[in-house]
């Protein structure tokens, strides 16, 4: 993000607008987000029994439906999307979430879509990733990478995040501070 994009970041989170994202704008935001989410917040926790109890195994396609996304104008490199495979407990509220995505007018997230279930496990470690159970979306990796700093680096915006958090869904980037591409289904 530009300066000005941070400053104005940090104005909408509640901190004075001086350009430096550090502990104060990081916790801000946070508890921003953390009171957009309902209460109490409907996905299970991070846990892997937590999980494994809310989503069933990782891999587990017969869990899956695929959501019908023609006319959001979503794309893959380049090519319309039909359809995204996703965890049947998460579609419906995925599928708000992308609606209204379309109706606030981030298209260009949208044209960026990366990817929903993929049995794989988390970058970097031994525990399966919630793309496994579908039940995570990537959008824009190109400027929002795993180890790429949200905002300093990142491009992802917080108005994009502030739509999954209504929902109940984690913006990596704003509570990981990198990885702005990733949204979960899991409590914060």
């Amino acid at each position: 993000m530009t300066q000005q994009q941070i400053k104005d970041t940090q104005t909408r989170v509640g901190v004075t607008p001086d350009g430096f994202w550090g502990p104060r704008s990081i916790a801000a935001c946070k508890a921003h987000l953390l009171k957009l989410m309902p209460k109490p917040n409907p996905w299970p926790a991070t846990d892997q029994r937590s999980l494994q109890r809310f989503y069933g195994s990782p891999g587990d396609e017969s869990r899956l439906v695929s959501l019908n996304v023609v006319g959001l104008g979503i794309q893959y490199e380049g090519t319309a999307v039909r359809s995204i495979r996703c965890h049947r407990n998460v579609a419906k509220s995925l599928e708000l979430i992308l609606c209204e995505l379309v109706e606030r007018r981030f298209s260009h997230v949208l044209k960026q879509f990366e990817g929903c279930y993929n049995n794989r496990n988390m970058r970097g470690g031994s525990l399966p990733s919630l793309h496994a159970r579908g039940a995570a979306i990537d959008f824009m990796a190109s400027t929002n990478g795993n180890q790429t700093a949200w905002p300093t680096r990142s491009t992802m915006p917080l108005e994009v995040m502030e739509i999954f958090a209504r929902h109940g869904w984690v913006a990596a980037g704003a509570f990981w501070g990198r990885d702005g591409m990733h949204f979960q289904a899991t409590r914060p």
